[in-house]
């Protein structure tokens, strides 16, 4: 069913149609990259799990935020590719009114989080370089811990209320298909009659404060930290300083420049995007943060490249003692 009885209120189904660009013949190609994505980034962010569980030396505040993002970053993925990869592999596009909605609060929700984690992974470390010898004191497990809860739980307001909205207030009485790769609030408001600009500006408004209001925090923290590093006496010392932030600072610069233009494309009506390169900017930032994220922490954290070092030393010779012993019993 292409088209929705105008007399609906709610359609009984939307239809992801995901890039309009893309022809049938690269279908599973698709299907097949989406997939890849999803496996890497649930593997990666996954395994940085299981070693903070696993590893008593890593069960710091640092890592607890870290662990909190890995969690939201499989959240997010698995809310949003499963859907899009059965669109491709089986031309299963069809998403019921009520799920659409529910896939819609988890996908904000989670955006929403990541929004809240950054703000304090950049605030720990600027903690951690401005004022060494008081962080034990000023963070440590249980409140990181309290901070990451909170931020759970305030990371469901915005997004709810919105979708509540979207969901009572927009009359769904064109065509069911979303020109989007998953439902979120940035594709209904197109599929709606009558005129709700004022309820778009105001979701947007409160969307673009939740975007800004972290990254206010961001920029702060990061300005006190080159203050600080202006203050060191080595040349060296300044460079190690910068390196353990310049890869975060990398992730917080694809996650929100992209995601302001996107935002901002419904606030200034001379901004347009096509709707493939809306799409392809909105994975960018979606998509793209969570899959190198566990790789940079596990690359560019020492304890964390110590650890998986002497993971991969015992199964060697674990693998080794094995070969021998059954060597010696053939023999």
């Amino acid at each position: 069913m292409n088209q929705v009885n105008n007399t609906f209120t709610q359609p009984p189904e939307f239809v992801i149609v995901g890039f309009p660009g893309i022809q049938p013949e690269y279908y599973n190609l698709t299907a097949w990259l989406f997939l890849f994505l999803y496996v890497i980034t649930v593997g990666g962010n996954f395994l940085l799990v299981v070693l903070f569980a696993v590893e008593h030396s890593l069960q710091k505040p640092m890592y607890i935020i870290m662990v909190s993002l890995a969690l939201s970053d499989i959240g997010f993925d698995t809310a949003a590719l499963p859907k899009i990869i059965a669109r491709y592999w089986w031309n299963d596009g069809s998403i019921s009114f009520h799920t659409c909605m529910i896939q819609t609060h988890i996908i904000h929700f989670f955006g929403t989080l990541n929004s809240l984690i950054m703000m304090t992974m950049a605030v720990d470390r600027s903690l951690a370089i401005c004022f060494p010898l008081r962080y034990p004191v000023l963070m440590t497990n249980r409140i990181m811990t309290g901070i990451s809860i909170l931020s759970w739980m305030a990371a469901n307001t915005t997004p709810g209320v919105a979708t509540s909205e979207y969901s009572q207030f927009i009359h769904y009485c064109k065509s069911n298909k979303i020109l989007h790769v998953y439902c979120d609030l940035v594709a209904l408001p197109q599929m709606g009659c009558g005129d709700f600009s004022a309820l778009v500006r105001r979701t947007t408004s409160v969307a673009m404060f939740v975007l800004l209001g972290p990254l206010s925090l961001i920029i702060l923290s990061y300005a006190c930290v080159i203050v600080t590093v202006m203050k060191m006496a080595t040349l060296q010392g300044k460079l190690k300083t910068l390196s353990t932030c310049a890869t975060q600072g990398l992730i917080i610069f694809i996650y929100y420049i992209p995601r302001f233009v996107v935002y901002s494309s419904f606030l200034v009506p001379s901004l347009v995007l096509p709707t493939d390169l809306r799409i392809g900017t909105t994975l960018f930032y979606t998509l793209f943060p969570p899959l190198i994220n566990p790789f940079i922490y596990c690359l560019r954290t020492k304890e964390i490249k110590q650890l998986l070092r002497r993971w991969v030393q015992r199964w060697t010779s674990n693998d080794l003692r094995k070969t021998n012993t059954v060597s010696s019993i053939t023999k």
